[in-house]
C-alpha cells in the first residue's frame, strides 16, 4: 500500500521533468542587425499662424478671416488638393499691453486691454515640391504671422521601411556568418526574430555591422531651400541555430 502514494508522486512530476527537457535551447548565436535608407523628401507641411489685434473683435476676426482666404486660395492656384488643407487652433483672447512685459514689470504699469486677438492656424500639405518656392512667397505676402512650422515628409515611408527590413535581416545573416565561420562552425534557420523600429526622420548616425542606401537623385534646381535627406531606419535581432 506505501507504494502506491510513491508511484502517484513519480507521475505526477514526470510531465514536469519531461517539459523542462523539450524547453531547453539548442545552440544559438545571437546578433543584431542595422540598416539605414536615405531618401529625398517629397512632400512638405507649411504650418502657417494668421494673427490679429483689434478692440472690436469683428475686425481682427475679418482681418484674419481674409488673410486665411488668401492662403486657401494660394494653395488653390498651387493644385493643393482640399483635402490637404486644413484650419484649425482657432482662438479669440483678450490682449493686454502687459502682456509682453517681465513678471517683475508688470506691477509698475497699468494694465490697459489693447484689444482682442484672433488667431487661426492653416496646414498645407504640398506634394509637389517644386511648387515650394513660390508657395512660400504668395503666403509670406498674404498676411501670416509666423511659419509655425515646415517638415518635408515622404509619402512612401511604407516602402522604404520594407526595404530598410529587408537590409537589416541581410546584415544579420552576414553578421552570424562571419562569426559562426571564425568558431568552425555554420548557422542553421532562424530561432526568433524581433525588430526595433527607430524613430522616423531621426538624425544620420554611424552603426557597426550596418548597411546604408541612398535613393533619389540630387535636385539641380536653385531653390533656397535645401530639404536634404530622411532617415529610414531597421534594427533586428536574429537568433540562429548553431550547426
Amino acid at each position: 500500500m506505501k507504494r502506491l502514494p510513491l508511484l502517484i508522486f513519480l507521475l505526477s512530476t514526470c510531465p514536469a521533468f519531461v517539459f523542462a527537457q523539450v524547453n531547453v535551447e539548442p545552440p544559438l548565436i545571437t546578433v543584431t542587425g542595422q540598416a539605414e535608407v536615405r531618401v529625398p523628401p517629397d512632400e512638405v507641411v507649411f504650418t502657417l499662424s494668421i494673427e490679429n489685434v483689434d478692440r472690436d473683435m469683428l475686425v481682427a476676426n475679418k482681418r484674419t478671416d481674409d488673410s486665411v482666404k488668401q492662403i486657401l486660395a494660394i494653395a488653390r492656384k498651387n493644385n493643393v488638393k482640399p483635402e490637404d488643407v486644413q484650419t484649425s487652433q482657432i482662438s479669440v483672447q483678450p490682449k493686454y499691453n502687459t502682456d509682453d512685459m517681465e513678471y517683475d514689470q508688470r506691477n509698475k504699469v497699468k494694465r490697459v486691454l489693447v484689444g482682442y486677438q484672433v488667431s487661426k492656424t492653416v496646414a498645407i500639405r504640398l506634394r509637389d515640391i517644386s511648387r515650394f518656392d513660390g508657395l512660400l512667397a504668395d503666403v509670406l505676402q498674404a498676411g501670416i504671422t509666423r511659419l509655425s512650422n515646415l517638415e518635408f515628409r515622404d509619402s512612401q515611408l511604407r516602402k522604404h521601411r520594407d526595404e530598410a527590413r529587408r537590409m537589416a535581416i541581410r546584415a544579420a545573416q552576414e553578421k552570424a556568418n562571419l562569426l559562426a565561420h571564425e568558431i568552425g562552425q555554420s548557422i542553421g534557420p532562424a530561432y526568433s526574430i524581433t525588430e526595433y523600429t527607430p524613430e522616423y526622420g531621426r538624425a544620420n548616425a554611424m552603426y557597426q555591422n550596418a548597411t546604408t542606401t541612398v535613393s533619389g537623385e540630387p535636385s539641380e534646381s536653385e531653390s533656397a531651400i535645401a530639404p536634404g535627406s530622411i532617415s529610414v531606419t531597421a534594427q533586428v535581432t536574429v537568433r540562429f541555430r548553431l550547426q
